[in-house]
């Protein structure tokens, strides 16, 4: 876990109800999505908003983190991830988690006394069936008898897994089950140390090697360094409030663009090979102002 630290930039998903513009998506297009099935404010889902940015772009790395796997079908979702591995010849990465108990698992006739053994059969299933030419599964959720998808994932066995939580099970489970470990942005840079530490811990109780670490990382660079919190703040309330969780800006990195630069430093001090930027408004002039003004200084 000595590499250099590289950056992603979340894709714009928030979207009012007719206000999508195909050209200026384009213009400023991310790599990475995250999952909000139910909630007032309005977000492209993760899975379709992936796919136009595969026909969008020729090189850039596809992910969503998480998709939150209790939710989903495996058959229907590895179908789904295959297809879009294909359609981007081996750019995607999956992120999944098993949701945590701010969701609301009624509405998907999912019992959440069950999520971690539904999450660990529905990998399970996933991987049977991007990898077997048959597979036959007598699992407690799902049941497959020489069941067979093709086209398999274009990237041999499959797409990069990670998976993020905060929990320090969540994290053990990681590196048990992944290939990386994706620390929330609800999370402290201090709270992702401690995460980071267990994942060390872990990898080399369990002798693992190429195991990688990422942070999603809320942030918002403005000149004026209180603008930028307070904004960042607001933001973050309109996000999280549905869930109860307020008054958390102590998540995000904000202010000026040393500011930023030194917070993310942080990030990156406490482990993080990947930093995945998540603007929170103004996506395009974020965008700018952070590849321009911040990343150069991070260094």
């Amino acid at each position: 876990m000595t590499h250099p630290t590289r950056f992603a930039i979340s894709i714009p998903q928030f979207v009012p109800d007719g206000t999508f513009d195909p050209a200026a998506f384009r213009a400023y297009l991310g790599a990475w999505t995250s999952e909000q099935i139910l909630g007032a404010k309005p977000q492209l889902g993760p899975i379709e908003t992936l796919t136009y940015a595969a026909a969008c772009t020729d090189r850039l790395r596809l992910g969503c983190v998480v998709l939150v796997l209790p939710l989903y079908s495996p058959v229907h979702l590895a179908k789904s991830l295959s297809s879009l591995d294909q359609l981007s010849r081996g750019r995607l990465e999956v992120g999944v988690g098993t949701g945590g108990r701010f969701r609301p698992f009624a509405a998907f006739g999912v019992d959440p006394s069950s999520l971690v053994a539904r999450f660990t059969e529905e990998l399970a299933v996933m991987r049977a069936l991007w990898t077997q030419d048959r597979v036959t599964f007598p699992g407690r959720f799902w049941q497959l008898d020489g069941a067979a998808m093709k086209p398999r994932p274009f990237q041999k066995p499959h797409p990069p897994i990670w998976i993020g939580g905060s929990h320090p099970d969540a994290v053990r489970r990681a590196v048990r089950l992944a290939g990386g470990f994706f620390g929330a942005g609800s999370q402290t840079t201090a709270q992702f140390a401690e995460q980071v530490r267990i994942v060390r811990e872990e990898v080399a109780k369990r002798g693992r090697e190429g195991f990688r670490v990422a942070k999603r990382v809320y942030i918002a660079v403005d000149d004026d360094a209180g603008r930028a919190r307070e904004r960042i703040g607001a933001a973050l309330n309109e996000l999280y409030g549905q869930f109860g969780l307020r008054d958390i800006e102590a998540v995000a990195v904000a202010g000026t663009p040393a500011d930023c630069a030194r917070g993310l430093r942080e990030v990156a001090g406490a482990g993080a090979e990947l930093i995945l930027l998540n603007p929170l408004f103004d996506d395009a002039e974020q965008m700018e102002r952070l590849a321009a003004d911040v990343v150069p200084q991070v260094g």
